[in-house]
């Protein structure tokens, strides 16, 4: 079938990006699902920080690629091998699928997925293979998924279902910023309702984390926002945060937090998120930076204090077990996940808004199909 999308051929483009225009949209051919695969036409797409490090070369991927990785959609069609049962849900893509067969597997969200990493590195679904065809040649998957398209063909391994009851924003917002936000205070941080929380970087995983750490505490604890910008720290303010402050106010006023979860994907913010990690408590690191970027610590502050530093990835999540979770906790009014999407925009909106992301001015931009 045909299908419209954005597609990046290489990376590393000039800023602006409304000027170099890095995505060009364009009509592809989209094989039909595969063995084990689905065919979903995509309602919604989030524009992620992990979609521009593969515009800016931070995270080197296989080109050309049709890139979007956070979505949400209807399935229309199934492969051999598929329940016909998902026929006709909405459901939420998930960015790295757990073939269910590896050690990492059996590490209950621990470690990513052998086979899943490998297939997204690659730039291919889960089997291997490529379903993406433009007028030069096979186009790449971005992370099994390619959710910046009005379709997208995915291993059934990397969709969840969720109920018609659950918007396509919603359902697309828990396929990243809230399983990995979340999923990083409630798996690897596993948070208690009386504990201080800070989140360093308030993007949208950080955002997201600011939300679930709300949920949690019921209330009870002080909930800390961090980032460099202040449009940001007012809507943490808004969004529950008990307090707000830049890295170096947070640094100067002695801020101290049992569970600190950085999500800036910066070597500073690293540094300022273990700063304020209490004696005895867990840094929770979620952000990805650079593959060359580096942190300087004070490792003798780790052993004395008895400190703990988690990297987490996707949250540690098992997206089967857990995105029913957050939207459960977004059915029973406790975690207002649409308060995330900050900006609603088309696929001819996207070399725009990679600038406000890029310039930090954005917590998430959703592209709505019609």
């Amino acid at each position: 079938m045909l299908i419209t999308g954005a597609v990046l051929r290489e990376m590393g483009a000039s800023r602006p990006y409304v000027s170099s225009q890095p995505l060009e949209i364009m009509r592809l051919h989209l094989d039909a699902p595969g063995e084990s695969e689905v065919l979903v036409r995509v309602e919604a797409a989030g524009l992620c920080h992990s979609d521009l490090s593969v515009v800016d070369g931070n995270r080197p991927r296989p080109m050309p690629m049709l890139l979007g990785h956070e979505a949400a959609g209807i399935v229309e069609a199934v492969g051999p091998g598929v329940d016909p049962k998902l026929l006709g849900q909405r459901v939420v893509t998930v960015f790295l699928p757990r073939c269910g067969e590896c050690p990492e597997c059996r590490t209950d969200g621990r470690l990513p997925c052998r086979n899943g990493s490998a297939s997204n590195g690659h730039g291919t679904l889960l089997s291997g293979d490529r379903r993406l065809h433009s007028e030069t040649g096979t186009v790449n998957h971005h992370l099994g998924v390619s959710g910046f398209a009005t379709a997208a063909v995915v291993d059934v391994r990397s969709v969840v279902a969720v109920g018609d009851d659950v918007p396509a924003v919603v359902a697309a917002l828990c396929g990243c910023a809230v399983l990995t936000g979340g999923g990083a205070v409630i798996n690897a941080g596993q948070m208690k309702p009386h504990e201080t929380v800070a989140i360093v970087g308030l993007g949208g995983v950080g955002m997201a984390a600011l939300l679930v750490a709300r949920a949690v505490a019921e209330g009870n604890a002080r909930l800390i926002g961090i980032d460099q910008n202040p449009d940001k720290l007012a809507t943490a303010k808004d969004m529950g945060a008990t307090e707000v402050y830049t890295p170096a106010s947070a640094v100067e006023a002695g801020v101290i937090a049992d569970l600190v979860i950085e999500a800036a994907g910066h070597p500073r913010a690293f540094e300022t998120a273990l700063e304020i990690t209490a004696p005895g408590g867990r840094l929770v690191t979620v952000g990805l930076p650079a593959p060359d970027a580096r942190s300087s610590i004070a490792p003798l502050g780790i052993t004395a204090g008895a400190r703990t530093i988690i990297g987490s990835y996707l949250g540690s999540s098992v997206p089967s077990r857990d995105i029913p979770i957050f939207v459960d906790m977004w059915r029973s009014g406790l975690l207002p996940v649409e308060r995330l999407a900050t900006r609603t925009i088309g696929l001819a909106d996207l070399n725009g808004a990679l600038d406000e992301l890029a310039d930090g001015h954005a917590v998430r931009q959703v592209i709505e199909f019609a």
